[in-house]
């Protein structure tokens, strides 16, 4: 994926926020189980089935392993805060440790302190495996499970090994091979992935196309791998379901943080009115506004997060306005009057007053509701071991409470798996980035923001391709896989 220091030496600076926050836990002085594993010491019996009691009480016994002490819960983070996404990832993780705070405000979970790990991976695979090998320790340093790990590869690389350890991962990736049980087995995705999101937002650009009086010809842009391939398998498959021709291929042809010559001057020679990328900020803006500079027009959009507001400080931004709409997975910074915004609004606001209001907060704070629920329902069958975590988080439903589709991972991938996603145009004149004190101040909230409008009808929709398809296995495989 991109480069995202030369992203903002191109527009304009972000303040990075570089986190890490831990600390040792105390040995739990409960008493040993066969298995290793020990038992809160409160002097009651344990209960029969591990299940909480019917009057809502948690079970006198709670069997713990790693991460979990009487008065301690230790959850792991592995960001990306100094990589190529580190613009993206670095308010996303400030918005999850503003979550936890809350919760820790209000008590805590099962009478325990959430504390968070968090290690910066600088999008970096060999440094996300490091990362992992610290947080998955069987010690008092380790964790009990890990709430956020950016990068598609980076995930890949340690699928096998979260399996093995019992280590629920939250990827801050969309790859379809997390709905896999024998590759993904541990990792639990939010969202749609990746590949039902391309055949969303392709039926959204054909739309837009035939609207206009064309026939849609479809070009494919993205990076090699999990992410890019995954994209472009997505975007086929709906080219074909809903007999779209494909004048550019350009799947795995876009090199990341290279020059983009080649690839604009194919695309500028196929002919197409619609493009749909996988790829990141940087090279997307090199790629739309190499091609706009050309004279090319057509209908844009791609695979979150290829896209970002940052773009909108760019010579590219009034081409932007007129041909790109961003595709993503959730809705936005106060979009709606639910209660989870209006909750997360109000938390975010009053703890981190002078940070700019940001969008990706909603995934953050999804991330924490997660995480929330498994060890919830972990400690309510009374089991908060790591395994006792994959258990829980195969038996939770979890209320979104309007930020994003509800969601739960249990029985068969094709039945579970999210198939909305939303479609948000990008408008220049509805972009103004202001502190969250400024913005609460407005009288008219409209007036601040990312530069995107919800495009009717298609935040949230579900396409005819993305209904129809039959999940049996990730639409992407690497062969290093």
């Amino acid at each position: 994926m991109s480069t995202w220091k030369r992203l903002l030496a191109l527009l304009f600076a972000f303040s990075l926020v570089a986190a890490a926050c831990g600390g040792s836990d105390e040995a739990s002085d409960g008493a040993g189980t066969d298995d290793g594993t020990t038992a809160s010491d409160d002097g009651e019996a344990p209960s029969d089935d591990g299940e909480a009691s019917d009057d809502g009480e948690m079970p006198a016994e709670v069997l713990t392993d790693y991460g979990v002490t009487d008065d301690t819960i230790r959850i792991g983070l592995s960001p990306d805060l100094s990589g190529r996404f580190a613009g993206l990832t670095t308010p996303l993780t400030e918005a999850q440790k503003v979550y936890w705070e809350k919760v820790n405000a209000e008590g805590g979970i099962a009478g325990r302190e959430v504390e968070l790990v968090i290690i910066d991976n600088a999008y970096d695979v060999t440094l996300t495996i490091e990362n992992y090998a610290q947080l998955a320790e069987e010690s008092d340093e380790g964790v009990v499970l890990i709430s956020q790990v950016t990068g598609s590869p980076h995930n890949s690389a340690i699928a096998q090994d979260a399996i093995r350890d019992n280590m629920v991962v939250v990827p801050l990736s969309w790859y379809s091979g997390w709905a896999d049980p024998e590759f993904g087995g541990a990792h639990f995705e939010l969202y749609a992935n990746y590949c039902i999101e391309s055949m969303n937002g392709v039926q959204f650009l054909a739309d837009k196309v035939e609207a206009a009086g064309d026939t849609p010809k479809l070009a494919i842009i993205g990076y090699p791998g999990e992410y890019g391939q995954d994209g472009s398998a997505g975007a086929k498959l709906a080219a074909d379901a809903l007999g779209i021709e494909i004048v550019f291929d350009g799947e795995g042809q876009v090199p990341p943080g290279e020059d983009q010559t080649g690839v604009i001057s194919q695309l500028i020679a196929s002919g197409a009115n619609m493009v749909w990328a996988t790829m990141g900020p940087a090279d997307l803006g090199a790629v739309f506004g190499g091609a706009a500079a050309q004279g090319f027009t057509a209908f844009w959009s791609g695979n979150s997060p290829s896209y970002s507001p940052a773009l909108l400080g760019s010579a590219a931004a009034p081409a932007l306005d007129a041909f790109y709409t961003h595709s993503t997975y959730s809705t936005l910074w106060d979009s709606n009057d639910s209660d989870g915004m209006q909750e997360m609004v109000a938390a975010m606001t009053e703890a981190r007053p002078n940070d700019l209001i940001q969008d990706v907060y909603v995934w953050g704070w999804t991330e924490g509701m997660f995480a929330r629920a498994v060890l919830e329902q972990a400690f309510a069958n009374g089991d908060a071991t790591r395994a006792g975590m994959v258990a829980a988080a195969n038996e939770v439903s979890v209320d979104f409470k309007g930020l994003a589709p509800d969601q739960d991972w249990t029985g068969d991938p094709n039945d579970y798996i999210i198939r909305e996603t939303y479609m948000y145009d990008v408008d220049l004149a509805a972009f103004n980035q202001v502190t969250m004190t400024e913005y609460a101040a407005l009288e008219d909230k409209s007036t601040a923001g990312s530069g995107f409008v919800a495009e009717e009808g298609y935040a949230p929709f579900v396409s005819e391709p993305a209904a129809a398809f039959e999940f049996t296995e990730p639409c992407f495989v690497s062969a290093e896989s």
